[in-house]
């Protein structure tokens, strides 16, 4: 699955619209990824889970398709914080078994 940042309301110190976290299974692929904040990742957190076990976007309340979902940080933003609220998209992409390691093959 890949998170990408869709739009920025306000000042982020780690994020600019199209940056992008890669999501492989239960982890967070550190090469092909942004940094990760903890506040957008604990407000993501629970429904990312369903989302990745494959429940879709328009059930979960997130989307109006099956794949693309959309959530946001907690950062209210100005005049609130410092800081700024960020919309992330989050698209559900087949893994691709060419990129699996010997271990993550045997559970697939």
């Amino acid at each position: 699955m890949v998170i990408k940042v869709k739009e920025v309301r306000g000042r982020c110190p780690v994020y600019k619209p199209g940056d992008r976290i890669v999501v492989e299974r239960f982890y967070i692929k550190c090469g092909g990824s942004r940094d990760v904040c903890l506040h957008a990742l604990c407000a993501m957190s629970t429904l990312l889970s369903s989302f990745m076990r494959g429940y879709s976007a328009r059930s979960l309340g997130i989307g109006l398709r099956d794949n693309v979902g959309y959530l946001q940080c907690p950062d209210p933003g100005s005049p609130y914080t410092c800081g700024g609220t960020v919309v992330f998209e989050l698209r559900r992409e087949p893994l691709e078994v060419g990129a699996l390691t010997g271990s993550q093959k045997q559970n697939a």
